[in-house]
């Protein structure tokens, strides 16, 4: 065992993660004695996975696809918006082997956009989000507590969004997906949480052409930074910001929690990442 506090990510595939690249960088900024790697966890072993973590060193560890939903079962606490969320990608092995489970994907999608577009005001109007999965769900519970008045969903399978209204209340309302266009004339923020103009996945087609100018426009793909979403919202002379910020941001409580400093994300930050 070492005598040093060890982290990971854990997914399946996991190769592609960005966050090995992330804590690594702040380790070495903050010249923290510590380690942070990439696990590949089948779905069969996760959960003797999770119970022999903390035998070897590990205090910590983020969840990405497809273990978010599944790692709940396996916590002995779980804060109340990861429960709210319905899934968790930040956990904290305590010193008994205990394992409390946290959702940081909304913190970071708010601390990004706060960041990239210093002038956003949640409570100006509604927001329109395209997609319904999991991201959605930590990005409704985000913007409900910031104070946006009206969250508009539309998702390819509209009985998905229906879920999110059923689960959310009044302020969210679903538009058909032949329609979502529709959905942008007023918002005041827009959000694609879809994969849709990911590299390797199908573009995102939805016309803007009812987009207010004033509008905040972010996606939470960063591969490319720029989306052809975020071009197009750009052309309209709405402030857009990438989806890197999301990754970076939603890192930050758990670093500190498990290396006990609370690190800066900056360009320095975005810079290293993406080297």
């Amino acid at each position: 065992m070492t005598n040093f506090p060890r982290a990971a990510v854990i997914g399946n595939p996991v190769s592609h993660s960005l966050s090995p690249k992330l804590h690594g960088y702040w380790l070495k900024r903050y010249g923290i004695e510590g380690e942070y790697t990439a696990l590949q966890v089948m779905e069969d072993a996760l959960e003797t996975t999770l119970r022999t973590l903390p035998s070897q060193g590990f205090i910590g560890a983020n969840v990405t696809i497809p273990h978010k939903v599944n790692v709940m079962q396996f916590a002995d606490k779980i804060t109340d918006r990861a429960t709210l969320i319905g899934a968790a990608n930040t956990l904290t092995f305590k010193e008994d082997g205990r394992i409390f489970a946290d959702n940081t994907d909304g913190y970071g999608f708010i601390a990004n956009l706060r960041q990239g577009a210093p002038e956003w005001d949640p409570k100006r109007g509604p927001a329109a989000i395209f997609g319904a999965g999991g991201a959605a769900r930590a990005i409704i519970v985000a913007l409900a507590d910031a104070g946006v008045p009206e969250i508009i969903v539309a998702n390819r399978t509209r009985a998905k969004a229906e879920a999110l209204r059923s689960d959310f209340g009044a302020r969210v309302s679903v538009v058909d997906w032949v329609q979502a266009d529709k959905m942008l004339e007023d918002a005041n923020t827009v959000i694609n949480t879809t994969s849709l103009g990911m590299v390797g996945a199908h573009d995102f087609k939805v016309s803007l052409d009812e987009l207010s100018p004033k509008a905040v426009v972010t996606d939470i793909v960063y591969n490319p930074l720029q989306t052809p979403f975020l071009i197009a919202a750009a052309k309209k002379g709405c402030t857009t910001v990438d989806g890197l910020g999301m990754l970076l941001h939603q890192g930050v409580p758990g670093f500190e929690r498990w290396f006990g400093k609370r690190p800066d994300v900056d360009d320095e930050t975005r810079r290293a990442v993406l080297a």
